[in-house]
């Protein structure tokens, strides 16, 4: 990070919120006074036993967040001295996270805070934390010094991109793996047949693990190549419900200018399921994002894959897709996002080919005491163009509606290797004019989310 650019942050963040009263401790008056001196490791000999004094003291400490907020200042500070090792370097970024992510905990709504912990975040090129907070910064409604600062955070992260990596986990409770009908009637030409009695609703506990990673080469100043590849595999004790999805993707990205970015990737896709090659796509993915504003950012996405199938070959054809996402920050502790989608798949029988559209809409509160809620609602729709002889009234096309409900909750302060667990539980419900196509299933997942 440039002088002028982490003096301008700081110059920018004093005028941010109202500068904090003197504390009623000597000792935390005089580390501030030489923070503001430059003496930041002599400030940090003053706070860190005031701040081990603090945590045998527990809550109810009326100084509690200037000492946090001062030592966090003084470590991201100090950390910046021109001829530090790269072990002190992360060690003092590493107390700075801790300190400032502590007050964030029980106070998400302060933007100072939120700052200094995005840019020892930045400062330790953890970009995705750093970006989510600088992103959090900007919904603050920061002054235009201070927003001018994040966004030229937010472009030098973008320029020096070059690996990023997910990976994520739970434990899945599933009312209805097989996604079956709960009717156990079906009617063909008006006489009722009874189904077999192992062919409805299997509940299970299953595993998910999902992950990827991708490098961006740099090809000069604005464009780069991508090269990655993601996996995700469901387990559900070697049943007809697991599933494995394996895929690569190539191809060149654009910066096109501060706000936009543009990529055209070729992917290659294989599905398994139940332990068998069930499915292998190949085709092209075109994906465009672009900063509408301080607190709204868009997502655009269209593919074209042609899909051939092991067995099932009438279902082989190409599949079309198009997406479009909007995220909007509305302050720093709380975040709405909403989707639009649209399928189309052309397979060999026409039974089966069908156009499919969806939307979503959900919310992620950050609630004081630790917590942050979320929740979302999804819709679906399904209409195939062959007709459904037998079952379908008239044997007219089947039509699909689909509604899932969805709710998680986390708490911020409890981590496990910087990821903290969470509870969410989704209730799906399929609707269907095709007999034994209609469905309701309830899931409980355990996952892993890293929130600082």
């Amino acid at each position: 990070m440039s002088a002028g650019m982490s003096a301008g942050m700081s110059a920018g963040a004093a005028g941010e919120q109202e500068r904090p009263h003197l504390s009623g401790d000597p000792a935390v008056n005089r580390a501030r006074a030489l923070i503001q001196a430059g003496e930041h490791e002599a400030a940090l000999s003053i706070l860190r036993p005031l701040a081990a004094t603090l945590a045998a003291a527990g809550p109810g400490r009326a100084d509690r967040t200037d000492i946090r907020f001062l030592t966090g200042l003084a470590a991201v500070r100090a950390a910046q001295r021109p001829g530090r090792t790269e072990e002190s370097r992360d060690a003092l970024l590493d107390e700075a996270i801790a300190a400032l992510r502590a007050i964030l905990v029980e106070r998400p709504g302060l933007v100072r805070v939120r700052l200094e912990l995005a840019r020892a975040f930045f400062l330790k090129r953890e970009d995705g934390l750093a970006r989510d907070h600088f992103e959090r910064v900007l919904a603050g409604r920061p002054n235009p010094a201070v927003a001018a600062n994040v966004r030229r955070f937010l472009g030098e992260m973008r320029a020096r991109r070059r690996w990023s990596a997910h990976f994520g986990m739970a434990l899945a409770s599933d009312s209805n793996l097989n996604a079956a009908s709960a009717d156990d009637t079906i009617y063909i030409f008006g006489m009722p047949f009874r189904r077999a009695a192992d062919a409805g609703p299997k509940p299970g506990l299953g595993v998910a693990v999902w992950g990827g990673a991708e490098y961006r080469w740099p090809l000069g100043a604005r464009f780069r190549l991508r090269l990655g590849g993601d996996v995700s595999r469901l387990e559900h004790g070697h049943s007809a419900g697991d599933r494995t999805s394996l895929s690569v993707h190539a191809g060149p990205h654009w910066l096109a200018d501060a706000d936009t970015e543009l990529a055209l990737l070729a992917s290659l896709r294989r599905h398994l399921a139940a332990g068998e090659a069930h499915s292998r796509e190949a085709g092209l993915r075109f994906e465009a994002g672009r900063r509408l504003s301080r607190r709204l950012t868009a997502q655009a996405q269209a593919s074209w894959h042609r899909r051939v199938h092991t067995r099932s070959r009438w279902l082989d054809g190409p599949v079309t897709t198009a997406s479009l996402a909007i995220a909007w920050v509305a302050t720093p502790q709380l975040r709405f996002d909403a989707l639009a989608g649209w399928a189309r798949e052309r397979t060999r029988s026409e039974r089966w080919r069908n156009t499919r559209r969806r939307a979503r809409l959900g919310v992620a509160a950050a609630l004081p005491w630790g917590f942050t809620l979320g929740g979302g609602v999804e819709w679906r729709t399904t209409d195939y163009d062959g007709r459904w002889f037998l079952l379908t009234p008239g044997d007219v096309p089947r039509r699909d509606r689909t509604q899932v409900l969805s709710v998680s909750l986390f708490h911020r302060a409890f981590t496990l290797g910087g990821f903290s667990p969470r509870v969410a539980m989704s209730r799906e419900t399929r609707r269907s004019n095709a007999q034994l196509h209609g469905y309701r299933r309830t899931r409980f997942d355990l996952g892993f989310v890293r929130q600082f």
